[in-house]
């Protein structure tokens, strides 16, 4: 909690993270609205274009996710303290799940104006399910990934290159969660057995990333 206290307080006191997320979300709507040429979308596309704006913002913020701590000397700090290693990780994955949904919460509302037409809201309780678990696995593999690329000078290249293949099952899931929500004859119930996916790779993933954060952060 002192770990994640320190990382809000940062982004509090300046912002950087959550504001380049969310300038290029909501750029990337209005790019969208204009390059579509149409008001509305629905179903897949919509899906689509909501993940994929989503999912590349989050890049912006997890390659800044241990910038701090490289720079000023936090990882040898969490090395002599006596706490066990992994609190590091739940607390850097906490800390980028806050910040995904405060993005998430202001880019949906320009995503409806821009490209939902004029009633969203009725896929608003399903969309925040998926989109809960969805921010859970960008936040196990986004932190992982950064914690490996912050130690290289190519940095903002190895996130991508090592995030995204990993976080392709996750998106595919979400996107199939996503499409019922966003029918024009009215908001589905995402399917279960999409959401069973995205809560299984979340397990995985988490599981596997917190045995693995400790041995990566001595090396």
């Amino acid at each position: 909690m002192a770990l994640l206290r320190k990382d809000l307080l940062l982004e509090r006191r300046a912002p950087e993270s959550v504001p380049a997320m969310l300038l290029f979300s909501l750029t990337t709507f209005v790019l969208f609205h204009f390059g579509l040429g149409r008001d509305e979308v629905s179903g897949t596309l919509a899906a689509g274009v909501l993940l994929v704006t989503l999912l590349f913002s989050a890049i912006l913020g997890i390659n800044r996710l241990f910038v701090s701590e490289h720079e000023e000397g936090g990882f040898d700090a969490v090395l002599m303290a006596p706490i066990d290693r992994t609190a590091f990780f739940v607390a850097k994955a906490a800390a980028l799940f806050v910040f995904l949904v405060l993005v998430e919460v202001v880019a949906l509302f320009g995503f409806s104006i821009l490209l939902l037409g004029p009633s969203p809201w009725p896929a608003l309780p399903g969309l925040a399910v998926v989109l809960a678990l969805l921010d859970i696995a960008l936040a196990v593999v986004g932190t992982l990934v950064s914690a490996l690329a912050i130690q290289t000078r190519a940095r903002d290249l190895i996130v991508p290159l090592i995030g995204l293949p990993l976080l392709v099952p996750a998106l595919i899931a979400a996107a199939r969660a996503c499409a019922p929500l966003f029918e024009a004859g009215g908001a589905q119930a995402p399917p279960g057995k999409w959401l069973l996916i995205l809560g299984l790779y979340d397990l995985v993933f988490g599981l596997l990333a917190y045995a693995v954060f400790e041995f990566l952060l001595e090396d």
